[in-house]
């Protein structure tokens, strides 16, 4: 019984430090954030806090495996491709706004990583995460070459142009649904003909 209590405790203590984080490096920004404040926020000391992640950029790298590795995944899975390109990019599409929806502040957070300064120790983080998506964006379109004749030798192109399209989007999503609201079918149709639209043109 004393093991299981101190398993649950070393899991309630690591997720508040992660959930607290999350609130941090949202709110202020990953850079303007300290361990201390962490630390203070969660109600766990410092040396608890390095116990756990090593270092506020350990802390980091394991908030952004543990939230964003599923979203990997997920978009994977909608990107296995049958044949039908439009279908294939809503579900694409259907599974990134829906993500995005459910956890605005981890989507916001991974965009503001990406689009910040290369030499930052957070894009370090985030980009393994964002590389890899980018990368089976590409697959899909390189699968999907032989129905997107006009496509050849641009698959690169096209899975920039789709994540473009979907993020713009989201952001655009964040400031405008309420909290918890989730794009329609009808937008996530839309969103896809808007596409189709530009690389059949």
């Amino acid at each position: 019984m004393e093991n299981i209590g101190r398993k649950g405790a070393f899991m309630d203590n690591k997720e508040k430090i992660l959930r607290c984080a999350l609130d941090l490096f949202y709110a202020k920004g990953y850079d303007a954030v300290g361990v201390q404040e962490i630390a203070e926020k969660a109600g766990v000391t410092k040396p608890t806090l390095y116990y756990y992640f090593g270092s506020k950029y350990g802390l980091l790298e394991t908030l952004l495996n543990t939230e964003l590795s599923h979203v990997n995944e997920a978009v994977r899975e909608a990107a296995e491709y049958h044949g039908d390109v439009p279908a294939t990019l809503y579900r694409m599409a259907s599974k990134m706004l829906d993500l995005a929806s459910a956890n605005r502040k981890m989507y916001m957070l991974m965009m503001a990583l990406f689009y910040s300064a290369k030499e930052n120790e957070a894009y370090r983080a985030i980009r393994p995460l964002m590389t890899e998506l980018y990368g089976i964006v590409v697959h899909f379109f390189e699968e999907a070459t032989p129905q997107l004749g006009n496509i050849r030798g641009r698959q690169e192109q096209f899975a920039i142009g789709f994540l473009g399209t979907m993020n713009q989007y989201i952001l655009r999503m964040c400031d405008s649904l309420k909290e918890g609201a989730m794009v329609d079918d009808e937008r996530k149709k839309s969103l896809v003909d808007q596409f189709m639209y530009g690389i059949n043109s």
